[in-house]
């Protein structure tokens, strides 16, 4: 089912070459941080995430961010992202985007620790929904010790064009992950 969802991932991202370019929309900003409080669905574990991107120019990105969750059971993880992307503009509406990006996680816990790191490969779609309604979806895949497939479902409400606030969803085989959060743009 993982090798499923990553092929149907990387196919859309084919089938975006295909088209004809519209290159990245004008209002769709890549340059922002983001800050959410995460709340997982194992061992009342929640925390905060900060991530950012930063265009480089029109259609490649950088990426980052931070995640730190604490556990009930004394378990600390900080996991550790960067790396880049391509934005395509899929159409006059919505734009497809892909990062591959180094990770690295940190967990701590009263027994001891440990660490991984690996690579993070995503695909997936970004748009409005409605004028001021930001609609996300992506496929996303991590290879750490245990790799893992999930799916991210995501929504923002632009009060203007420099603050946004909504929540996302991340279904996993391991972990389901609820997120809310704003992103401040700066261009």
């Amino acid at each position: 089912m993982k090798t499923l969802i990553l092929l149907v991932g990387l196919l859309a991202q084919a089938a975006a070459l295909a088209q004809t370019s519209y290159g990245p929309r004008a209002d769709l900003s890549y340059n922002y941080a983001e800050l959410r409080y995460v709340d997982t669905d194992v061992s009342g574990g929640d925390g905060f995430r900060l991530n950012g991107s930063w265009e480089l120019n029109g259609d490649w990105i950088l990426v980052g961010g931070i995640t730190a969750l604490d556990f009930n059971n004394n378990i600390d993880s900080t996991t550790l992202e960067f790396g880049g992307g391509y934005v395509w503009g899929y159409s006059d509406t919505v734009d497809l985007v892909s990062t591959l990006r180094l990770v690295r996680i940190d967990v701590d816990s009263s027994f001891g620790g440990g660490d991984d790191t690996g690579l993070g490969f995503s695909a997936g779609l970004r748009g409005y929904l409605a004028p001021q309604f930001e609609l996300r979806g992506s496929v996303n895949y991590i290879n750490l010790d245990n790799s893992d497939t999930y799916i991210e479902l995501a929504g923002d409400y632009h009060f203007n064009r420099q603050f946004s606030a909504g929540i996302s969803l991340e279904f996993a085989g391991d972990v389901d992950l609820f997120t809310l959060g704003a992103r401040w743009f700066f261009k």
